[in-house]
């Protein structure tokens, strides 16, 4: 078993998540979202993060707008719906929960 495929399959788990939180404080184009995942160290790249948006989008989670570029084609931009942001808040709840947990398991020293 390959500690780099456990790793990848980890931050996977938590990319919709992840998502969903860039957008908590307003729409963002892909290109965006995308940085700000890395810069989380996330390690994403756009062939992992379009067909989540669209997944996201298909669930009722975003909504999307075309905006004019000056510098090339229209560009698409994401945001929560309010249905995406109810998603998120039971998100947060449930990864805090799932925090204290795996922190309180691993961090137990057991005796035998």
């Amino acid at each position: 078993m390959k500690i780099e495929n456990t790793k990848a399959q980890m931050r996977k788990g938590v990319l919709e998540f992840c998502i969903l939180s860039v957008l908590k404080d307003g729409e963002a184009y892909t290109s965006d979202i995308i940085e700000s995942l890395k810069e989380g160290k996330l390690l994403v790249v756009e062939g992992t993060v379009y067909p989540l948006l669209t997944r996201l989008k298909n669930a009722g989670l975003l909504s999307y707008r075309w905006e004019e570029s000056t510098s090339g084609p229209p560009r698409k931009y994401y945001g929560l719906t309010e249905t995406g942001k109810l998603f998120l808040k039971e998100l947060n709840t449930t990864w805090s929960e799932l925090q204290e947990a795996v922190n309180r398991v691993t961090s137990t020293k057991t005796t035998k």
